[in-house]
């Protein structure tokens, strides 16, 4: 109709990421296709959790992963997902699960690639049981050198140096969001065509609204992060109208502070040994998130310093994370300088 404005485009994440392109001059499209394939594997894994009940994946496996827990169905088809879409494209030279002790290798006959893939398969699956919602995390790096079999150290690299990263989340809809380092866009899933439609461009972290945190743990944390939860509640001067929002699960309690503002910790505490240095984990979980909230404006932190600029000794190396609007997490890293010393 005469006057009438032009739809907006349709976006796909096939054509959006081939836009992004034109920010790398030397790029050879091979972080696109490694980013395509993450997209398809999210699919692939949405189609499972968003038929959870009926499909017979609910419920564990007899087997144990790295970190000692019992690993559900749905982890397991997660990671076998990601790893089958990925490992033969001649695209990575290897890949790092949280699900599995060790790096995975590229299998022979297939070709190396240039780059390493970092991923939690489905964070929060304990929570597909209660129809909650779950998420994969993921991070891309470059090799460290060219060719030749790669070893464990060279997935010892800081966040700093993530050439992507970003989650796919399976909720009431699934979106994959991503970063290359030119900003943070999201992508809503369009189960009638099957396709990630460009619904979020240029993600910027909002004011902050929300804090996530498990309150049920706060007799185990420091001195430093009891007075930082104080200051959150608007307790002695501090933040006045924040509202605790937890689901439990790290991508979801992420995805909804990034778009409506807010932060997210989960400090070290006392209450287990395995968690006296913080429970999640750096290269797969804390270091990709830091760098979307980076690029939407936000910060990630140990509560000592950027998240981004610790370099893991270990595949599995767990650390305190804190991460949201940056005011806050500065706030947070002021009291454990000044109370925990």
């Amino acid at each position: 109709m005469a006057g009438q404005a032009d739809p907006s485009p349709i976006i796909t994440i096939e054509r959006h990421i081939l836009d992004e392109q034109a920010f790398h001059p030397e790029a050879t499209g091979v972080l696109t296709n490694i980013l395509y394939d993450l997209a398809l594997a999210g699919k692939v894994i949405a189609s499972k959790t968003t038929r959870a009940g009926l499909a017979e994946i609910l419920g564990r496996t007899e087997d144990v992963n790295v970190q000692g827990e019992t690993v559900l169905k749905l982890d397991r088809f997660a990671d076998l997902t990601v790893t089958r879409l990925t490992d033969h494209t001649g695209r990575l030279a290897g890949l790092a699960s949280e699900e599995n002790a060790d790096f995975l290798p590229i299998p022979a006959p297939y070709p190396m690639g240039k780059y390493l893939l970092v991923f939690d398969p489905l964070d929060g699956s304990s929570n597909v049981d209660f129809n909650m919602p779950v998420g994969t995390i993921f991070g891309i790096y470059k090799r460290k050198r060219e060719g030749g079999p790669v070893t464990e150290e060279e997935f010892f690299q800081p966040g700093r140096n993530l050439a992507a990263a970003g989650y796919i989340a399976y909720g009431t809809s699934t979106m994959f969001v991503y970063t290359a380092g030119h900003g943070v866009h999201g992508f809503t899933l369009d189960p009638s065509v099957g396709e990630f439609l460009l619904s979020h461009p240029n993600i910027a972290m909002p004011a902050a609204k929300y804090f996530s945190v498990n309150l049920g743990y706060q007799r185990f944390w420091s001195r430093g992060v009891q007075r930082f939860t104080e200051y959150l509640q608007g307790r002695e001067g501090g933040v006045q109208g924040l509202s605790l929002r937890y689901i439990g699960t790290l991508v979801s309690d992420f995805h909804r502070n990034l778009l409506a503002g807010g932060v997210f910790y989960y400090p070290a505490d006392t209450k287990d040994p395995r968690t006296a240095r913080g429970k999640l984990r750096l290269l797969y979980e804390a270091a990709p998130l830091a760098f979307v909230a980076e690029q939407a404006g936000g910060y990630a932190s140990d509560g000592r310093g950027p998240i981004l600029d610790v370099t893991p000794s270990s595949l599995h190396q767990r650390t305190p994370l804190f991460i949201g609007n940056k005011d806050l997490i500065l706030k947070v890293e002021e009291f454990i300088r000044g109370l925990d010393g």
